[in-house]
């Protein structure tokens, strides 16, 4: 099989068009392949060789999840469009058909949630900062432009329409200049998070232009960065060209007298299980960073709880910080990976017992909901109600974080918008009554 060159950094990689040749590694049959393909279609899919080779036990195929983690899987979407996407790839069916079938697919996946572009961005004269986010005052997310690809993408991304080629859909800017004004009119600004796609795709060189100008902010306490690296391409701290260059950039941030908080995704235990990987921690230690490390609960990957607890050991191990376990978004095949909040949080409690004091910086369930991060802190029984109990760990409105609140439980729920107020008519976070609100002493209907 042969690689194409993509990416910014020029690092090998399979995209759709070897999609085929690669499931025959598991040894599907042509309908499902098809399937597959289909999905593809709709959703990215981009895969390395380290993934592929390292990672992936094909011997246990479709049931590996690192597998289910990478590639597309012919459920993830209603049967009835990924049979209507298949029957155009087998018939050939003109590219103009194919593509207004997908897109009208996508539009229904709710591609920016949490009001990522009505909310958050940031306007100048009433019209958008490109590429930025500012949903909470004392942090900004900047989107570099050369940093919005991957190393390979996870099928549950809640960013994958920034993959997919439709550029309206897509959030980047190569304006680091627009960064740093922005920084400097809000001083309430502490913090800025480079996210993506994945900033580490970047080579030192590239992303040494956005962060250099930082540098020089007195009010900037931290920089972070939001990756899958360590977990996809260990050897961009170890053996790629400019793994010396990035980590004397990381020692930089640090001598500056900022934070450097390096936010590593870790989905699975066996993404930690490389040497290169520990290597690869190691040198990022050493440059000075701080590794938070972070990742959704998703169905038939790690909703276990023996999985968390082994992976929020292992991290502490390495002299990472546990940090968020999070609930999957409300986009893309959310009913194929969302697990129930009332499970999801049996799964944190039950995993968060099995580790030490050390490892309880960790928290969660949380959602990044659009009034905030929402977090499941239990179940209880209050005056004969049943309850999810609630918290908002940062806000949007910063006066909301902290404060508890409740909610009827509901063992179905998978999202804040599947819950109703309990003791109230709206949620802390509402202007109206919730629609549906119940009284205080009414039980929701059986779902």
């Amino acid at each position: 099989m042969t690689l194409t060159q993509t990416g910014t950094r020029g690092f090998k990689a399979y995209t759709a068009k070897h999609l085929d040749d690669l499931l025959k590694r598991g040894h599907l049959n042509a309908e499902t392949r098809l399937r597959v393909r289909a999905v593809a279609t709709v959703l990215p899919f981009r895969v390395n060789p380290y993934v592929v080779d390292e990672l992936i036990d094909w011997s246990d195929i479709p049931d590996d999840p690192i597998y289910r983690l990478v590639f597309p899987q012919e459920d993830m979407l209603p049967s009835d469009e990924v049979s209507r996407i298949a029957a155009l790839l087998r018939s050939e069916a003109p590219r103009d058909e194919l593509q207004a079938t997908v897109r009208a697919v996508r539009m229904r996946m709710n591609p920016h949630p949490a009001g990522q572009m009505e909310l958050n961005m940031p306007r100048v004269g009433g019209e958008p900062v490109a590429g930025m986010q500012h949903k909470y005052p004392e942090t900004v997310l900047f989107f570099p432009k050369q940093g919005q690809t991957c190393h390979a993408y996870c099928t549950y991304c809640f960013r994958w329409a920034q993959f997919v080629g439709e550029p309206d859909l897509k959030m980047a800017s190569d304006d680091a200049q627009a960064l740093v004004r922005h920084v400097r009119e809000h001083p309430e600004i502490t913090s800025v998070l480079f996210t993506g796609g994945d900033p580490m795709i970047m080579s030192a060189a590239v992303l040494r232009r956005y962060v250099e100008p930082l540098l020089g902010l007195e009010q900037l306490e931290s920089i972070r960065v939001g990756t899958k690296s360590l977990a996809y391409w260990p050897g961009r701290f170890v053996t790629d060209p400019d793994a010396a260059d990035t980590l004397r950039l990381f020692s930089s941030v640090a001598e500056s007298g900022k934070n450097l908080a390096f936010m590593a995704h870790f989905s699975h235990p066996r993404e930690m299980e490389s040497p290169l990987v520990q290597t690869a921690v190691r040198a990022i230690r050493d440059a000075g960073a701080v590794i938070r490390t972070q990742a959704p609960l998703i169905r038939t990957v790690n909703d276990e709880p023996g999985i968390w607890a082994e992976m929020w050991r292992r991290q502490h191990a390495l002299g990472m910080v546990p940090y968020y376990m999070f609930v999957e978004r409300d986009t893309g095949p959310q009913d194929y990976f969302a697990v129930p909040l009332a499970r999801g949080y049996e799964i944190f409690r039950d995993a968060y017992t099995q580790v030490s004091g050390l490892c309880r910086t960790v928290r969660g369930p949380s959602m990044s909901a659009t009034p905030g991060k929402v977090c499941v802190d239990g179940v209880a029984e209050v005056a004969g109600t049943r309850v999810f109990v609630l918290h908002l760990i940062q806000a949007r409105d910063p006066a909301l974080a902290g404060r508890p609140f409740f909610a009827h439980y509901d063992p179905e729920a998978v999202w804040l918008s599947d819950l109703r107020p309990a003791f109230a008519d709206r949620f802390p976070f509402e202007t109206e009554p919730a629609a549906g609100a119940l009284s205080a002493l009414e039980e929701p209907p059986p779902r």
